[in-house]
């Protein structure tokens, strides 16, 4: 074999040089081929992280705003829908295996959501499924859901809309249980469902505002001078802490007019300081705060956080090119304008939870409702609902005066709710 020359002399300058290039060369070889082994074993988290940087989804709202790495399966998650597809960006489709319960079989709807209780003459309303564009949603699995809830609380946060459609999951889910191993009651504020073979309960808080106000008692809230107290959420949120599964919502207590009144300080003390804030400015002081005390009591390798976006209200029939005098009332059919905006919903307070919430690193899942709901000014309950007092001849002379546009029937719309919800719970 041929021997090596031996070195050459360390006197001479090119000497010298050789010398470095052979002593760094091993490491420089290992460091390269280092740096392509995590290349190609690390590539494509690479282009998934550069690719969210150009993502405008945050802006839009149309999917969950989350911190989910590449790989990082978020908590009850069990597969993914198709790349692109955006399950609030669709249409409505007749289908008659729907309703997805009766409303004479679920105990638990409350006599404000009873329309056919209450003489609505069609049902027409009960027989629509939501089919986005891109893709199908998952049939909604009452087992899998319930299973999932084992031993862990899901908590419906917000005002009575919230509360539509938190008496709709339980509806959705209370068949699965025996009847003697389930259970409502009411305490203040909460309400609890318990699944108690399963050591699980679906609950509802009233706190309209989320922070604290004096709206707050769960009976008597109807107060037209509406007050928020400043960075209060904490009264509130005690009662939230532990839950595994929260959604939040709140919208429709924040439109009074353009001003909306903040407390700071104390709702005891004597001499209140109280100042007025557009009303934009207010709910974007609430959705920061929400965050923050998301970020510091809700942990996201093992809890879900959702924000279900305004609901829409249909109470001027003008909107959709009906009578300047009329609303909601006597509606039996879907409006088909996909570009359709009601004067009802702020689209400043979308652009707030756009800005607050694409600017926060808190893995939050937003409910974007708001467009596919605005088709269904057939769903509402109308006047086919308990009435909170009696009604004058006028009012019974004129339906349309006393007709609730904000509120819907149950089976319905926010049965609908709840399978997007379902969705972004196990196919985010």
């Amino acid at each position: 074999m041929k021997q090596p020359p031996p070195p050459p002399p360390p006197s001479t300058p090119s000497s010298s040089s050789i010398l470095r290039k052979a002593r760094l060369s091993p490491f420089f070889f290992t460091l390269l081929a280092f740096i392509l082994f995590v290349t190609i074993l690390y590539g494509e988290d690479f282009s998934c992280i550069f690719g969210q940087l150009d993502s405008d989804q945050p802006a839009h709202l149309h999917q969950s705003i989350s911190t989910k790495k590449k790989g990082e399966k978020l908590p009850f998650v069990i597969g993914e829908t198709e790349r692109g597809c955006d399950v609030f960006s669709g249409r409505w489709v007749r289908d008659e295996s729907r309703p997805l319960y009766k409303e004479d079989e679920c105990p638990y709807i409350q006599p404000q959501l009873t329309c056919q209780e209450h003489g609505r003459p069609d049902k027409d309303y009960q027989h629509w499924r939501w089919q986005p564009h891109g893709c199908s949603l998952p049939s909604f699995n009452a087992t899998l859901m319930l299973e999932t809830l084992r031993g862990k609380r899901m908590m419906f946060i917000g005002d009575s809309l919230n509360r539509g459609q938190f008496v709709s999951m339980v509806c959705l889910l209370h068949r699965s249980i025996p009847k003697h191993a389930k259970s409502m009651k009411t305490f203040g504020s909460l309400t609890v469902f318990t699944a108690k073979e399963y050591n699980a309960t679906i609950e509802f808080y009233w706190a309209p505002f989320l922070l604290e106000s004096n709206s707050d008692d769960a009976v008597i809230h109807r107060i037209s001078d509406r007050i928020v107290r400043k960075g209060s959420i904490n009264k509130h949120g005690k009662n939230w802490k532990g839950a595994d599964i929260i959604v939040f919502n709140t919208y429709l207590w924040w439109m009074t007019g353009l001003q909306f009144k903040i407390l700071h300080g104390s709702f005891a003390d004597e001499e209140k300081d109280i100042v007025e804030l557009p009303t934009e400015d207010a709910y974007r002081m609430a959705m920061k705060i929400m965050l923050r005390w998301v970020k510091k009591n809700m942990d996201p390798k093992k809890t879900r956080v959702f924000f279900t976006s305004m609901s829409p209200s249909h109470g001027k029939s003008i909107d959709w090119r009906g009578d300047p005098h009329g609303n909601c009332y006597n509606e039996t059919t879907l409006i088909e304008d996909e570009e359709y905006w009601g004067s009802d919903c702020r689209k400043g307070i979308m652009r707030v939870i756009g800005e607050v919430f694409s600017k926060s690193k808190v893995p939050i899942t937003f409910l974007n409702i708001t467009k596919l709901s605005s088709y269904r000014k057939d769903a509402h309950t109308s006047i086919y609902k308990k009435q909170w007092n009696p009604l004058t001849p006028e009012q019974l002379a004129n339906p349309v005066s006393y007709a609730d546009c904000v509120h819907w029937c149950l089976p319905g719309l926010q049965d609908t709710w709840n399978e997007l919800l379902f969705a972004k719970l196990f196919y985010p």
